[in-house]
């Protein structure tokens, strides 16, 4: 019986030790596969992801659509500047000098805003289209940029538009007092 154990040990062993030299032999890896893998990884943290041009393409659009719908900002300067035109204006002042004091200001005030919020997403949008073009060569744009700058650059010419048209009253001008 102890020959048994002590041949049945030893096998175990020799199938063990076998084993373990396969295990090392097939975890190699020869040296000319080594510096690939790195140089591919390091082409991968140089490439620029295009995440800031993404970013910058929806601020854009969202500074587009505020410019169309209004912002606190320029709430706030309209009601402001209703304020200073209820304080400046004379009791006796005629009824086109109120108008214009309490209400026609507060309105330019808001075309103001909207027009340079309509301004920074015309300028942010056309960046963002033109910044291929100084960036890497060959590198293309993704195009859900390209769409969402684009949409930025509409909402933002068209922003501008109508707040030149609310500023100069040609869009819901002043009704006349007289």
């Amino acid at each position: 019986m102890a020959t048994n154990a002590v041949d049945e040990t030893e096998a175990t062993k020799a199938t063990t030790d076998e084993k373990a030299v396969d295990t090392t032999k097939s975890d190699e890896v020869p040296e000319t596969e080594v510096p690939a893998a790195t140089d591919d990884a390091q082409a991968k943290e140089e490439t620029p992801s295009g995440v800031g041009q993404g970013a910058a393409a929806v601020v854009s659009a969202a500074l587009g659509v505020v410019s169309l719908t209004g912002s606190w900002i320029g709430t706030v300067a309209s009601a402001r500047q209703n304020l200073v035109g209820q304080l400046e204006t004379a009791q006796n002042a005629g009824v086109a000098q109120q108008i214009q004091a309490v209400y026609g200001d507060a309105w330019q005030t808001t075309a103001l805003w909207g027009g340079l919020f309509a301004l920074i997403a015309l300028v942010v949008g056309v960046v963002t289209l033109a910044r291929p073009a100084f960036g890497t060569p060959g590198r293309i744009q993704a195009p859900w940029i390209k769409s969402v700058a684009w949409a930025g650059v509409a909402l933002g010419v068209i922003g501008l538009f109508l707040a030149v048209l609310k500023y100069t009253g040609i869009l819901l001008g002043l009704p006349s007092a007289s």
